[in-house]
């Protein structure tokens, strides 16, 4: 595995740097999970600015020109990912869910029609991506949902609930499990399917939860007879978990993640550094081993890179940055939250509030990072069996 970046790698980081620097907007509340812009004006404004990446081809560059991308390298879109995760480039779910999630999927699953239909829309920043898998009692045992969907000649009639669905109500587009064989064993009879415009479909409704940051982000759907075309299938009937499955292992790359938390790890050294003798006594050692992990960290995300580069999908190696990565935010922010001192604790709405009170947000919303997009516990059995072979628990 190469780790060094090519000089033509370099550069291009330096052109997309400097785009970052010039055209990321100034956000006018504090951002949420992700980088999701929480009010109407910078969400309209992250949208924008998407699209000027968009017409670039920056959206998805390593994509063939056919679908809107450059035909860049794995290496070269993983400097564009560091760059956006380090500058805190806003997404809308056109990168996050769209690039990173969906785009590969039908790349690898997808009929020519359906990569015709879908992936220059991602590319345009035209679509905006959320995801139907967790249900009010289907998480870490997503294999368990009860969303069914009914062949009804050239359609499937989709029934049930989906939860914590991030950005459900800024979505145009969603991709969706659902139950379509109830009698098949709970990994069989599971269909993946694409619901088009969704905040015009009938019978489909979208309801806020707000989490404990006091942010919206995350939101319940409601399905009550929601007509979708048996067209937008992705896979065959009732093999959907296997599509759905590869989706996740490309969720958790994580490499532009790793990028924002190193930037968080620069801005608190700079805090010690200017800050007393005696803090920077207290609290240099910790920092160092968190910069140390934050490095471990980047080297595992650069090995997910290298896994895709050479033809192949990660499997337990995703498992394995997902648990690093999540434990180490949670650490960093803790971390920071004890530098700050009492200060720190203040919310971004407190005008004396250190980094506009970013830290004791990212606190919170750095708690469920160990849960969502599968339990740490459900990954730490997957690298058990997967990687090493051994029998399940």
């Amino acid at each position: 595995m190469e780790l060094r970046f090519s000089e033509a790698e370099e550069t291009l980081r330096g052109e997309v740097r400097q785009f970052l620097l010039d055209n990321i907007p100034e956000p006018t509340s504090s951002d949420g999970p992700g980088g999701a812009r929480e009010n109407d004006e910078d969400f309209e404004n992250a949208v924008e600015f998407n699209r000027k990446l968009g017409d670039r081809g920056w959206i998805a560059p390593a994509w063939p020109k056919e679908y809107g991308g450059l035909g860049a390298s794995i290496y070269e879109q993983i400097v564009f990912n560091e760059e956006f995760g380090y500058h805190g480039a806003p997404d809308t779910g056109t990168r996050g869910f769209g690039v990173g999630m969906i785009g590969p999927t039908l790349i690898i699953h997808g009929s020519d029609e359906q990569k015709a239909e879908y992936l220059p829309k991602i590319t345009s920043g035209e679509h905006i991506w959320c995801q139907g898998y967790s249900e009010p009692g289907s998480g870490s045992d997503l294999a368990s949902l009860q969303t069914r969907a009914v062949r009804d000649g050239d359609d499937y009639i989709i029934n049930g609930q989906k939860i914590w669905t991030s950005g459900g109500h800024r979505a145009n587009q969603m991709f969706c499990l659902v139950r379509t064989d109830p009698d098949a064993p709970k990994h069989r009879g599971i269909s993946f399917l694409l619901i088009d415009d969704i905040k015009n479909t009938p019978g489909l409704s979208v309801r806020p939860l707000i989490n404990m940051a006091g942010r919206h982000h995350f939101n319940e759907v409601f399905f009550e007879d929601v007509r979708v075309p048996a067209k937008n299938r992705i896979g065959e009937e009732n093999r959907g978990w296997y599509v759905g499955m590869t989706l996740l292992d490309f969720e958790r790359s994580g490499i532009g993640t790793t990028a924002g938390q190193r930037k968080t790890l620069e801005g608190m050294t700079e805090e010690l550094q200017n800050g007393s003798a005696e803090d920077r006594e207290r609290y240099r050692l910790g920092l160092s081993d968190l910069v140390v992990s934050n490095n471990v960290a980047k080297y595992l995300g650069y090995r997910i890179g290298h896994i895709q580069a050479t033809g192949n999908v990660p499997n337990y190696e995703a498992s394995v940055i997902k648990i690093f990565q999540s434990e180490l935010g949670q650490k960093i922010y803790n971390y920071g939250i004890k530098m700050f001192g009492l200060s720190g604790q203040l919310i971004p709405e407190e005008p004396t509030a250190p980094w506009r009170g970013d830290m004791p947000e990212q606190y919170l919303l750095a708690v469920p990072s160990t849960i969502y997009s599968g339990t740490n516990e459900i990954q730490r059995n997957i690298i058990a069996t997967r990687g090493l072979g051994l029998p399940r628990s």
